[in-house]
């Protein structure tokens, strides 16, 4: 018992930070995503034996993470629209990497919480079509199809991102 609680707590120390980085990608809020991390790790604490024992637990972690963010806004039923309006035209700014990084956070919030997961373990996590898929639950095709009207939303939402890429 004391080896398994210390091999979560390990667990937990080393994973947290990039746990957390992902849950911020799909949610978009800083408080969601540590309510979706804390979530996570309170439903894998109690399998955690079982987990270890079945080989290496991220691939299990991740899965649950991803399927509770989409459980989640299934039972909330709201969309969140954010606030600010996205300026008319990006002005020239020498720490470019942020009004990339703003501009990205605000295009993700206005995708589903699925076409976000998608996106986030195909593009950002480099997942195949298969694996996204696997984590998800999903069919290889709705994951395609997910993925195809996730970027076009994008390209509809934030034209901005496609002139940043270009200014590259």
């Amino acid at each position: 018992m004391q080896q398994t609680e210390e091999s979560f707590r390990q667990y937990v120390a080393d994973r947290l930070a990039a746990l957390s980085r992902v849950a911020y990608l799909l949610t978009g809020d800083v408080h969601l995503a540590e309510d979706l991390v804390q979530t996570t790790l309170i439903r894998v604490a109690d399998r955690w034996d079982r987990i270890v024992r079945s080989g290496d637990p991220e691939p299990y972690v991740r899965r649950v993470l991803y399927t509770s963010h989409v459980s989640a806004w299934r039972r909330r039923k709201i969309h969140d629209e954010p606030y600010a309006e996205p300026p008319d035209r990006i002005t020239p700014d020498p720490s470019g990497q942020v009004v990339v990084s703003l501009a990205v956070r605000q295009a993700l919030a206005r995708l589903s919480p699925r076409q976000r997961a998608v996106l986030v373990l195909r593009y950002f996590e480099d997942h195949t079509e298969a694996r996204t898929a696997e984590i998800l639950n999903l069919s290889v095709g709705t994951v395609k199809s997910h993925a195809r009207e996730a970027l076009e939303r994008l390209r509809t939402v934030a034209p901005e991102l496609a002139a940043a890429r270009e200014g590259r």
